[in-house]
């Protein structure tokens, strides 16, 4: 029997599987590549939310362990994926400078917003009103992290690539039999695959799809990360990804025209110079209302277990919600309640009575 079962190799899935494997657990990694969100997403880590000037919930907390989780995959892998950068918000207006100054003096903003203007002009960026640096960024390139780790998993035969038919469940007294597999856990992380699953589909998962793009622009001499309406991200060769759309009602992976002409505008209203769309592509990001992610332990069922909704920010969450789920199942270390599932308990009870013949 082994330890996990872990349905999902996108980032939460390698993220609770690093965090198993460094704890001596034993694991076996199930997918079947249905999902890509993770795959396709830009990668940043950021500690602000430029939009509105407040700190990512935790965020101090979530460096640390991203950055070591990072850091023990890259020497293990012998591969660079966590690329620090700065990022540089531009600034449209005076109006905009003092918010930024303001949001600066912040206690819990202090540390991440730098209160030094950046006067450097880029090629074909006009920017009269410079720039403010957040601090602690960068991004992981996170195609390159799956694909690795993937191999790896791979080499260790710790990786079966199939369709997870959850019908084949049954349940044991110390944990469960799928097929030929009998598991002390399974931990599902299938993203928004959440709605096919019958234990957990009752969580209010609500996908974002998200469209991006590589471009190539020659004349565009960037070094750094630059975020406004979209952010454009360096990729050394003249390539820079640019991104995201946001897409309430659209559930699919399929790049569309809306979503081309979104960012084609938003570039334009940017950069100066002339660029080439190497590639479009689009995911849909397993997002919840409240912003929060959906880690815990199924209410009836005390070997199922769920590592969901880690939204935009799934570089930055997925080490600390791993740790945390990990903590709460082989320590009893209790979840941040804004976090655990228990926060929707009402609502599984509706779905019961609902569901009762």
């Amino acid at each position: 029997m082994i330890d996990y079962l872990i349905i999902g190799s996108g980032l939460a899935g390698i993220s609770f599987a690093e965090v198993a494997l460094k704890n001596n657990k034993t694991i076996l990694v199930l997918d079947n590549n249905s999902q890509n969100s993770s795959r396709v997403a830009g990668g940043l880590y950021n500690p602000v939310i430029l939009k509105r000037f407040s700190e990512v919930w935790k965020a101090q907390e979530q460096l640390v362990l991203m950055n070591d989780f990072y850091n023990h995959i890259e020497d293990k892998l012998q591969t660079k994926f966590n690329f620090k950068l700065p990022i540089l918000r531009k600034f449209f207006s005076i109006e905009e400078q003092n918010n930024w100054f303001a949001a600066s003096d912040k206690k819990n903003l202090t540390s991440f917003l730098s209160t030094k203007l950046i006067n450097r002009k880029y090629n074909s960026i006009y920017s009269p009103y410079d720039y403010g640096e957040v601090l602690h960024t960068g991004y992981v390139d996170t195609a390159l992290l799956l694909d690795r780790y993937k191999e790896y998993l791979k080499e260790k035969d710790l990786l079966l690539e199939e369709f997870f038919d959850s019908t084949y469940i049954e349940f044991l007294d110390d944990g469960i039999q799928y097929k030929n597999i009998q598991a002390r856990h399974i931990i599902f992380a299938e993203g928004f695959g959440l709605h096919k699953n019958p234990f957990f589909n009752y969580l209010p998962l609500d996908g974002t799809k998200g469209e991006l793009f590589v471009i190539k622009a020659q004349e565009l001499n960037l070094d750094v990360i630059v975020n406004t309406s979209v952010f454009i991200l360096p990729l050394g060769n003249d390539l820079f990804k640019v991104g995201a759309t946001y897409n309430w009602q659209d559930k699919t992976d399929v790049p569309t025209e809306e979503g081309k002409q979104e960012l084609v505008d938003r570039i334009k209203e940017i950069i100066t110079c002339d660029f080439e769309i190497i590639e479009h592509f689009g995911g849909v990001r397993p997002t919840v209302k409240d912003r929060r992610p959906l880690i815990g332990t199924h209410h009836e069922r005390k070997s199922l277990h769920i590592l969901n909704g880690l939204g935009t920010r799934g570089v930055m969450l997925g080490p600390a919600m791993a740790q945390a789920l990990f903590d709460k199942i082989e320590n009893e270390i209790p979840l941040d309640a804004e976090i655990d599932i228990k926060r929707f308990h009402k609502r599984y009870l509706k779905t019961l009575i609902f569901d009762r013949p």
